[in-house]
């Protein structure tokens, strides 16, 4: 099968597109080392798995999930699971990732009914410390 000049240059044009938006997905997703940070030494497998594994390759599996979408599911486990020093931790990823105070708000209200109403205060008040007094 023959290609033309001009398919041709529009096949380049897609592939440099196509390699455009990938650098700029890449350049979004910041490299995590919060494991080798804070574990590398006392547990440098499970460090490197959290580093490269979770927030390497799950996380950046934007086609099927945005960060933003990860973000609030994070949230939800964490707060169900009353984990609250990482769900601070994902408050402000989500923060990063665009999910706003007032959709952080929204999120506890509506686990509230569903993970526990204890749990809600406790995650307001990561909200506050996170978010602070930004409005919307």
């Amino acid at each position: 099968m023959n290609i033309t000049k001009n398919e041709q240059i529009i096949i380049d044009k897609e592939v440099t597109l196509r390699c455009i938006l990938e650098v700029e997905r890449i350049d979004k997703m910041k490299k995590q080392t919060a494991g080798r940070d804070n574990l590398g030494a006392l547990a440098p497998t499970f460090a490197e798995l959290n580093d490269d594994v979770l927030f390497g390759k799950v996380w950046s599996r934007e086609e099927e999930l945005s960060l933003r979408e990860r973000s609030m599911i994070t949230i939800a486990a964490l707060m169900a699971q009353g984990l609250f020093p990482q769900l601070k931790s994902h408050f402000v990823l989500g923060r990063e990732h665009g999910i706003t105070k007032n959709e952080a708000v929204e999120i506890v209200t509506q686990l509230a009914f569903y993970a526990g109403w204890p749990k809600a205060w406790s995650a307001f008040a990561l909200i506050k410390e996170v978010y602070g007094n930004e409005n919307e």
